[in-house]
C-alpha cells in the first residue's frame, strides 16, 4: 500500500512533514515529492502549486510514477453555503468544474462530451473520515465542492455557482485531482478547511488561519492513514 497525500501550497503539507521521520525528497517533473512511512504505510507527499493544470500534473505523477494506490487531498476552500463558517472541515461528496463552459453547443455547464458534470470520491474513504471525525469530536461537514482556475470574489458569481451546481464551497484543484483519480481507478478523498465564509469577514487573517487549519487537517489525514492501514 502506498498513499499519496496532496496539498496545493507548501503550508498545507508542512505540518505533515513535521510529524514524519526518515523523509526522502525526490525532485521530479519540476516539483518535489517526499517519501516517508507512517504506521507501516508508505506515503508520498507533495504540494501541486495552485490551479487545475498543476494539480492534474502532480496527481498523475503521484499515481503513474510513484505508484500510489490511494490519494488524500488536504487544503482550504471558500464557502458559498451560508451555513459553513470559517474553520469548518468539509469533505467533498462530489466535485464539479464551474468554469468549464461549452453551453454554446447545447451542453450544461461543467460538462464535455464523454465527460461528466460531477465526480464522486471513494465511499470507503468517506466512511473512514466520518469515523475519524466522530473519534476526534469534529463536526465534519459534507457537500459539493466546485473547482475552477479563478479566485472568485464577486458575490454575484458565487451565487451563480451555488445555484448552477448546488455547490457549497469553492477552490482551485479538487475536480482536476478527482478527474485523474477517477480515470485511473484510484480511490480518493478531498478534505477542505473553510478559509472564508459566504459573508466574507474583511478582518480575517488568512495566513494565521492557514497555519492553524493545516495542523488540524494534517492530524485528521494521518488518522485516516492509520485506519486505512488497519
Amino acid at each position: 500500500m502506498r498513499i499519496a497525500i496532496l496539498g496545493a501550497m507548501p503550508e498545507e503539507i508542512e505540518p505533515l512533514l513535521e510529524k514524519l521521520e526518515k523523509i526522502s525528497r525526490i525532485d521530479y517533473a519540476d516539483n518535489s515529492y517526499y517519501k516517508a512511512e507512517y504506521k507501516g504505510v508508505e506515503l508520498v507527499i507533495a504540494y501541486s502549486k495552485i490551479g487545475c493544470a498543476f494539480s492534474t500534473l502532480t496527481a498523475t505523477v503521484l499515481i503513474e510514477h510513484f505508484k500510489c494506490d490511494r490519494l488524500l487531498f488536504s487544503g482550504v476552500a471558500g464557502a458559498i453555503n451560508e451555513t459553513l463558517k470559517i474553520g469548518d472541515l468539509i469533505y467533498a461528496n462530489k466535485l464539479c468544474k464551474h468554469d468549464l463552459d461549452i453551453t454554446a453547443f447545447g451542453h450544461p455547464h461543467g460538462f464535455v462530451p464523454e465527460g461528466q458534470v460531477y465526480i464522486y470520491p471513494d465511499s470507503d474513504l468517506i466512511t473512514i473520515a466520518k469515523e475519524v471525525a466522530k473519534e476526534k469530536g469534529i463536526d465534519l461537514k459534507e457537500g459539493t465542492i466546485a473547482t475552477g482556475d479563478q479566485f472568485i470574489s464577486s458575490s454575484e458569481k458565487k451565487e451563480w455557482i451555488k445555484t448552477t451546481f448546488n455547490a457549497d464551497a469553492l477552490e482551485m484543484e479538487g475536480y482536476s485531482v478527482a478527474l485523474v483519480c477517477d480515470a485511473l481507478n484510484v480511490p480518493f478523498f478531498i478534505l477542505r478547511a473553510i478559509s472564508d465564509s459566504a459573508d466574507s469577514d474583511a478582518s480575517f487573517d488568512f495566513d494565521t488561519f492557514l497555519e492553524k487549519s493545516a495542523k488540524v487537517s494534517a492530524d485528521f489525514i494521518l488518522e485516516m492513514v492509520e485506519k486505512i492501514a488497519k
